[in-house]
């Protein structure tokens, strides 16, 4: 068991990186090639696939960090004017449901990015292959349906609700 809380460690640790270096690059892509511009009167031209890289480096493999973190966006109303024994279920039900979609999603989500690895498409500016953008996408859908599920488990076992493996619900 310690070598899966080790593992689960490192991988928090990579994501936190994979998240910080992506908002940094997108800001120094957006901010740099505003003073290019400004000042030269041209534009970076890789500027936008690196953002628009980093963009979806950031955005999938958040899903996985904010399910861990319980920061993921959610319709709480409910939720949280229903009695325990509902929100008890509710806190197994949902997370289940969310992570069966997210893992039917990495499915389509590989089999298009094998489409777009198969057609040999690069990007303009770079000439990088697409499918190397693509990656992270079903990456990142596949580790936030495990997380999903990590917090559907916390739920099974522990008699308190879990918003997330690491938090509990406020309510």
């Amino acid at each position: 068991m310690n070598v899966i809380h080790t593992l689960d460690r490192y991988l928090m640790k990579f994501e936190e990186i994979i998240l910080s270096y992506s908002i940094i690059i997108i800001s120094i892509m957006v901010v740099g090639n505003v003073l290019s511009r400004a000042i030269t009167g041209s534009s970076w031209p890789f500027a936008y696939e690196i953002s628009e890289f980093s963009v979806v480096l950031a955005t999938f493999m958040g899903i996985s960090y904010a399910a861990r973190k319980g920061r993921h966006i959610s319709m709480s109303a409910f939720f949280d004017m229903a009695p325990f024994r509902i929100r008890k279920v509710m806190a197994i039900f949902i997370p289940f449901v969310t992570a069966i979609i997210l893992f039917v999603l990495a499915y389509y989500a590989y089999g298009y990015l094998d489409n777009v690895r198969s057609s040999g498409r690069t990007t303009a500016a770079l000439q990088v292959p697409v499918y190397l953008f693509l990656i992270f996408v079903p990456v990142g859908l596949v580790l936030g349906g495990i997380q999903y599920l990590r917090n559907m488990w916390i739920n099974i076992k522990e008699k308190d609700v879990y918003l997330a493996t690491e938090k509990k619900d406020y309510s």
